[in-house]
């Protein structure tokens, strides 16, 4: 590893570290507080630089783990840059600009590309395939619903707030997943990848219907 390349890859575990650290501060403080904002805002910027530092490392080395890496990479920025944009159009008349419909092209493609990496592994008999498609499909499933959202006139009631906490906690699963992958190599690879997908997307859902019933926005039984 040269020079650059441990200059890089430092940065980027620090990065990663802030992320992990005002991510963890963000959730547990007052929502809409002054410490909310500043940890928020200072998450954000702590998976920018994750962000750019993995895509970083990819064009110093062209393997195919660091592709992978770097397609995660826009795939965890997205979530935490959507989910901070959102707060940017609070009201129906808010549309989006052209570098959220630049963010959300790229994040589709990010999606296909895993998606396409994901069919050269299994067809390769790799397991971690698997991983891929999750991710891909995850990927390319909300860049969808975000272009009719933003290409829609109207708005549910405080649809910005859920999209903000449903984005902000998807990208800080990104963040937990990425930290449990390094360290937590006792547990099976699909495992470490997976499970903060499986567990953080049952506390979002759960904690946006608990807000739902609080705002009195709660949908019909019937369509939960």
């Amino acid at each position: 590893m040269n020079t650059i390349e441990s200059i890089v890859l430092g940065v980027h575990i620090f990065a990663g570290f802030v992320a992990l650290v005002t991510g963890a501060g963000a959730i547990v403080t007052e929502k809409g507080g002054r410490r909310h904002r500043r940890l928020g805002r200072t998450y954000v910027y702590g998976m920018a630089v994750v962000s750019t530092t993995a895509l970083g490392l990819l064009a110093i080395e062209q393997s195919v783990g660091r592709i992978f890496l770097g397609l995660v990479a826009i795939f965890s920025f997205y979530f935490a840059y959507s989910g901070y944009r959102v707060l940017s159009r609070k009201r129906p008349a808010d549309r989006a600009e052209t570098e959220d419909w630049v963010a959300v092209a790229l994040f589709g493609l990010a999606g296909i590309g895993l998606v396409t990496m994901g069919g050269w592994f299994y067809l390769e008999g790799e397991a971690f395939a698997i991983v891929m498609f999750v991710f891909g499909a995850i990927a390319t499933v909300v860049a969808g619903q975000d272009v009719q959202r933003f290409r829609s006139e109207t708005a549910e009631p405080r649809e910005w707030f859920f999209e903000h906490l449903q984005r902000m906690g998807g990208a800080y699963i990104a963040t937990v997943t990425a930290f449990g992958t390094v360290n937590f190599t006792f547990l099976p690879t699909i495992a470490r990848w997976l499970a903060p997908t499986l567990v953080g997307g049952i506390a979002i859902w759960y904690t946006a219907r608990q807000y739902r019933q609080q705002f009195g926005t709660e949908r019909p039984a019937s369509t939960d």
